[in-house]
């Protein structure tokens, strides 16, 4: 595509973060930028220390690189109702088709992982170059090539890498293996790269690798046949459904916020996080999709692991969850560049020890929707909600951290609308008959946050909701509580216009006040946006924005964290699960109220 050239050309390493397509196999994923080189994959899973990290090193960082020899230009999609990516070249000489996925085994995921990308020659003659290089796994190992019996390997410290094929030219190499290979007409090629940790390695087949491709694209597409959705902007909708199925870990069930870490969200630096991990926030807004599309089992998965998590750590419910439901480490900075340099490059998560009172409301309300879907509570899970009903009646008046996460502690007003609508779940969850309690004083409680909420948070100067009392600043977080219902009338219409005159810049959307300086455009908002505009009667308005979002993402139709409204530029982790979410409850909800 001649338009997306700019985002094929290196510059001192790095591609724009637009560049990259995201595939994987409910382990972990690998970003696969338009020049043909997969710059991130970490081995044997989404949060382990990628041995392919050019992303953020393009020294060290290692790659597998696959490309033709000669100047080309390229069009790539993914294959129908898949993550399975397939990229066109043409050269002067021929055109040559490559299909990369990370393949899945007879019962779902492999015991290892394995990159196979095929080779197809279309027509003329094409030349293709293939290298693979590992990293130093964030500068704690130096890869060196091994030969053994069974042939060449990769060692980098804990990890193996085996690199066989198909017609895909001699492997050779010291540091790194590589060869060459010419693609004619109706020829077929094959690259395969697998990897184990502290395990022995299963040297691939390419024979079965290739069988392995055909059987993960049938998985992929009977998965999507699986969940129903007919509704407006399905395209994008299904698509984002494919990547957040990307970021849910099989194994256990948890669903990790993106898949990298440190990518910055403004192009100064200071602003690079890790969101490896499972936030119970994204985690609630996924089942909510999940639900809606009818997938039970990773629904039930989900709950459970959640549930589980909450219990191995004393049944507090924290902020977010390693995806063995752990508890994160601290935040450790790493000496690396960063991506184009941009620093600082970190692993773990200081926000892990915030208070954030909204969690509670999401906790409470997604196991509502589980229940409402259908399911049934066991007794552990039903004392532990009723557990968290009663706390969220003697925390709700303290300060937090709000759902941003900030150092400054403040009665932020997202937060008591997210304690409002813990407990207006809790006590549905009571109708229902499937937890027990003392409902009386919930709903006194409840009332009394409606009612502080709205004596405290609102602000006749602005005609808008702050972000909190005694602040003149808004908050697109508040956008959140249209859809929750907290507030579907007259001072949320008005937030609505405040918030987008303030904080909008076409249909995207900044954090909050004073963000503009400090980073992009923060796309889930600008989704939650389109939800709150349907849930207060402006369908109209609702549908037009949507129509912009959805021709912001990238060719492939992923999102990152944020986007610069300057020039489109993505910033932030990628693909961010987030951003997906609020596309697909936003196209469900504007569709779900859409006037008939």
């Amino acid at each position: 595509m001649g338009e997306l050239m700019d985002d094929q050309e290196r510059r001192n390493g790095y591609v724009v973060l637009r560049s990259y397509a995201a595939i994987g196999d409910g382990r972990t994923v690998a970003l696969v930028a338009l020049d043909g080189s997969i710059d991130w994959l970490p081995i044997p899973d989404l949060d382990s220390t990628p041995v392919f990290a050019r992303l953020l090193d393009a020294a060290a960082g290692g790659s597998i690189e696959l490309a033709p020899v000669d100047a080309f230009t390229l069009t790539r999609r993914y294959l129908p109702q898949t993550n399975v990516l397939e990229t066109t070249y043409t050269t002067a000489g021929g055109v040559a088709r490559v299909t990369d996925a990370l393949v899945t085994g007879l019962a779902g995921e492999l015991p290892w992982v394995e990159l196979a990308r095929r080779v197809d020659g279309i027509a003329g003659s094409v030349e293709l170059r293939w290298q693979v290089t590992a990293g130093t796994c964030f500068a704690t190992t130096s890869p060196r090539v091994e030969m053994t019996t069974h042939g060449k390997i990769i060692r980098a410290g804990e990890l193996m890498l085996a690199v066989e094929g198909s017609n895909h030219g001699p492997a050779e190499g010291e540091s790194n293996l590589a060869g060459t290979f010419t693609a004619s007409a109706n020829s077929h090629h094959m690259l395969v790269v697998a990897g184990t940790r502290n395990e022995p390695l299963h040297l691939p087949i390419p024979d079965l690798t290739a069988i392995g491709l055909g059987r993960t694209i049938d998985t992929w597409r009977q998965w999507s046949t699986d969940f129903s959705y007919d509704g407006p902007w399905a395209e994008a909708v299904q698509r984002s459904a494919l990547a957040l199925k990307l970021l849910i870990h099989s194994r256990s069930g948890a669903i990790a916020a993106a898949a990298t870490t440190s990518l910055p969200e403004n192009m100064q630096g200071g602003k690079n996080w890790d969101y490896r991990f499972a936030w119970v926030r994204d985690l609630t807004f996924t089942v909510h999709a999940l639900v809606r599309f009818g997938l039970r089992e990773e629904t039930h998965q989900a709950i459970s692991w959640l549930i589980q998590a909450i219990q191995e750590n004393d049944s507090k419910v924290h902020i977010f969850y390693r995806l063995d439901g752990s508890t994160p480490d601290a935040e450790e900075a790493q000496d690396l560049p960063g991506w184009r340099g941009i620093g600082p490059v970190v692993v773990g998560n200081d926000a892990r020890t915030q208070l954030q009172l909204g969690i509670f409301g999401d906790l409470m309300n997604v196991m509502r929707v589980y229940v409402e879907a259908g399911n049934v509570l066991d007794m552990h899970t039903r004392n532990m909600l009723a557990a968290v009903a009663d706390h969220v009646c003697e925390v709700w008046q303290e300060f937090d951290s709000g759902l941003w996460e900030l150092p400054d502690l403040h009665h932020y007003t997202a937060s008591k609308m997210g304690c409002w609508q813990a407990l207006d779940s809790a006590l549905r969850l009571c109708e229902l008959g499937q937890i027990s309690g003392e409902p009386a004083r919930w709903s006194s409680v409840c009332e009394r946050i409606k009612t502080w909420v709205e004596e405290n948070c609102w602000s006749e100067a602005r005609q808008s909701y702050v972000t909190h009392p005694g602040s003149d600043e808004l908050d697109a977080a508040v956008l959140l509580h249209a859809t929750s219902g907290f507030d579907r009338g007259p001072r949320m219409s008005a937030t609505i216009d405040a918030i987008r005159i303030e904080l909008g810049r076409g249909a995207l959307l900044y954090r909050y006040t004073g963000m503009e300086a400090e980073e992009g455009a923060f796309v889930a908002c600008s989704f939650w946006m389109a939800s709150a505009l349907a849930c207060v009667g402006r369908h109209d308005e609702a549908v037009e924005m949507m129509d912009e979002l959805i021709g912001l993402a990238n060719d492939v139709g992923l999102y990152s964290e944020m986007i610069d409204p300057a020039d489109l530029s993505f910033l932030g982790n990628f693909p961010q699960g987030l951003s997906h979410l609020a596309l697909v409850n936003a196209a469900i909800t504007i569709d779900e109220l859409a006037p008939r």
